[in-house]
């Protein structure tokens, strides 16, 4: 039998996909869900005090503990089954609980999560939701309990799963603090189809709210791109114009592009996560195969109306710093071509400046060394002259022997400068 090594992380990689099973919900049920998120650095937060909020938990109600370094758990707790999971920037707590309270959404039922317990994460709750989970009746009296129990205007239910069951929210945070859902469940859906749409309701309600904090930032931000775009705008002005001096503009330039860099980097997550949200969201909201209830707006309808302008405004706000980013550098690839066409220019003048200084220095050394032969012509004159004159004393006069001698060693003399010239250069 031939063996072959496997990859280190084949195992683990295999048992990812399914690591995190659906829940299993009986009906009728009530369902509990909280969603935890730490309000700076949640990416990089210490995950191991994830875990022990978790284990103080379990150890309330005598609970196994998980794995250590687990990212997910699931088990019973006293007389509700919890399911937790951690997740890059939060974590979830899902408690489900048989049977319904007389009052529909009793905020009693949110207990299960005790006050102490829950005033000692470290993190904030960025969305927690109730889910009354109930047998299906005849449409009539589904709809009189969704218009007793929702905010009408708001309301969205659906059919889902091919009429497995009719689910209902209006999105809104009750006196309680928390989201409602309600879940009409038919007749032979069974427990792990139940299981698998109260999963796709509480990552609908959390991916949501998640992708919403990208919005969140859009409206902090929106004035503040408003002022650097009109101060891009005006410098760019003052470069057609030419109003401005480009030693004036560099630094305004460079502190603009510097904030738009740091403002794209400190949202480039933010923005991302968004995206990502987003795309779970309509992807959940796909899979439960909604069709309309009662002529009411599904799922889908509610989110295209209510949450897709808001996540379009995300994206379009990182469109737009991009742009001004890009346009920055355009402005400062400008500034710097404009400047090297000056700098470009001074150089041209200054060389034809040290040209024409070149030209005159070569006319002086000229100037010099013509005096330079006539001063060395005179004095070699004298000296020749005084040298030949006892010789021709009887011959010729001191005159005529100065004019004798005269063209003979100014040639002389030309002639030695002349190579003297030619061996420098």
């Amino acid at each position: 039998m031939t063996t072959i090594d496997d990859h280190p992380l084949r195992y683990s990689l295999a048992n990812e996909l399914h690591a995190r099973p659906f829940p299993v919900a009986d009906t009728p049920c009530t369902v509990t869900f909280l969603a935890i998120k730490k309000p700076v650095a949640a990416v990089a937060r210490d995950r191991d005090k994830d875990l022990a909020h978790l284990i103080n938990l379990l150890d309330r109600h005598g609970a196994q503990h998980p794995q250590p370094q687990a990212t997910h758990y699931a088990g019973q707790i006293g007389r509700h089954w919890l399911k937790w999971e951690q997740h890059t920037e939060f974590v979830t707590f899902t408690a489900i609980t048989k049977n319904v309270s007389d009052r529909p959404f009793n905020p009693a039922d949110f207990e299960v999560f005790p006050p102490d317990w829950l005033k000692a994460s470290e993190g904030q709750r960025i969305t927690s939701a109730m889910i009354r989970v109930v047998e299906r009746q005849e449409d009539d009296a589904v709809k009189a309990s969704l218009l007793d129990w929702f905010e009408p205007e708001s309301l969205a239910a659906a059919r889902v799963l091919d009429d497995a069951a009719v689910c209902a929210s209006d999105f809104r945070i009750d006196p309680a603090g928390h989201m409602r859902f309600a879940l009409f469940v038919s007749k032979g859906a069974g427990r792990r189809r139940t299981g698998r749409i109260i999963q796709r309701l509480c990552e609908i309600e959390t991916y949501k709210a998640m992708s919403m904090l990208g919005f969140a930032r859009v409206k902090k931000l929106t004035p503040r791109i408003g002022e650097l775009d009109a101060k891009l705008t005006e410098l760019m002005g003052q470069m057609t114009d030419n109003t401005a001096h480009p030693d004036e503009l560099l630094p305004d330039l460079l502190s603009i592009s510097t904030e738009l860099e740091t403002l794209s980097a400190q949202c480039s997550f933010r923005f991302g996560a968004t995206g990502a949200y987003e795309a779970i969201v309509n992807q959940r909201i796909e899979v439960l195969r909604e069709e309309r209830f009662e002529g009411g707006q599904s799922f889908a309808d509610f989110m295209m109306r209510r949450y897709d302008p808001a996540i379009r405004t995300v994206k379009s706000t990182e469109r737009r710093l991009q742009a001004l980013s890009d346009r920055a550098i355009r402005a400062g690839e400008l500034l710097r071509t404009r400047v090297d066409v000056e700098r470009s220019a001074q150089n041209q003048a200054l060389l034809e400046s040290m040209d024409r200084r070149a030209d005159i220095a070569l006319r002086l050394q000229y100037t010099v060394e013509g005096l330079s032969v006539v001063a060395i012509s005179y004095y070699a004159v004298s000296l020749v002259r005084d040298l030949l004159h006892p010789f021709a004393e009887d011959q010729l006069s001191k005159g005529m022997l100065t004019s004798a001698v005269t063209i003979p060693v100014v040639f002389c003399v030309w002639l030695a400068i002349r190579r003297i010239r030619k061996r420098l250069e």
